[in-house]
């Protein structure tokens, strides 16, 4: 996509459960707003009175039930289309997406839908580049802060597949994840790269906004990719670690990903 006439989006974090971030967004001009993936609809509903919004539709990610929990609610409240993958498990989305799909919600705000599998077969995240600041992503729980989502259905091969198309978008794309996960994947991060410069820096300042209770959400991919293992697999020091854990030099980057990501699981 081409952006020809940027537009503003003003994107608010709602808090949920323990550490699920849901999202409320919408044209700064505009008090139609879009919830993004609403595992609980209460927070979204006192969002919208709180922040004089009218919800105009709801956007899902993927099945798991601290994303599409609230949906119910919310419908009970507004008839509003549903965005979602193509999945069974979604049975309320009324307006299906592919990869490639454009999400066009209003003149200019427009969504590149992408296929991500890995962290569940359906899952898909939502790139918009027609925006006066930096590109937005909704990537759901495929891209953290530091880590990415657990393989709960897919393969190492897909997800590994799923972070390389994320890590082709611009740098200054902000990444809206739904967790707030960041300073215990940065833990297993400095483990993995422990002279790692960036990492370190990081860690500093994720640990003083967490002692302010302040959010680190959302992240930069320009970022992601100098402290982040899970979009690292190409580096010579990633292919050095995964050599180590297994005593074997990696095939390929897929492989080395496996690897890191095996550890994680155990960590």
């Amino acid at each position: 996509m081409t952006p020809v006439n940027p537009v503003k989006i003003s994107v608010h974090r709602i808090p949920a459960f323990d550490d699920n971030y849901l999202w409320l967004f919408h044209g700064s001009n505009s008090d139609q707003a879009y919830a993004v993936d609403p595992g609980d609809a209460a927070p979204i509903l006192q969002a919208l009175e709180d922040l004089s919004l009218s919800l105009a539709g709801i956007i899902i990610t993927h099945h798991h039930g601290d994303h599409t929990g609230g949906i119910k609610t919310l419908l009970s409240h507004e008839n509003v289309p549903v965005y979602g993958p193509v999945s069974d498990k979604i049975p309320q989305v009324t307006h299906p997406l592919t990869d490639g799909d454009i999400l066009s919600l209003s003149p200019g705000m427009e969504f590149r839908v992408l296929e991500v599998p890995g962290h569940t077969l359906d899952h898909i995240a939502y790139f918009c580049d027609s925006t006066e600041l930096a590109p937005i992503l909704f990537c759901g729980d495929t891209l953290f802060s530091g880590g990415c989502g657990r393989l709960f259905e897919g393969s190492p091969i897909q997800m590994h597949h799923s972070l390389s198309r994320l890590a082709e978008l611009p740098e200054s794309t902000q990444l809206y994840c739904a967790h707030e996960y960041t300073l215990a994947n940065l833990e297993f991060a400095i483990a993995v790269e422990p002279d790692n410069n960036d990492l370190q820096t990081y860690r500093n300042e994720v640990i003083n906004a967490r002692n302010n209770d302040q959010s680190t959400i959302p992240s930069t991919l320009e970022k992601e990719k100098l402290i982040n293992p899970f979009l690292r697999s190409h580096t010579a020091s990633l292919h050095q670690v995964a050599k180590q854990r297994t005593g074997q030099p990696p095939k390929n980057d897929a492989e080395v990903f496996a690897v890191i990501r095996t550890w994680k699981d155990s960590f």
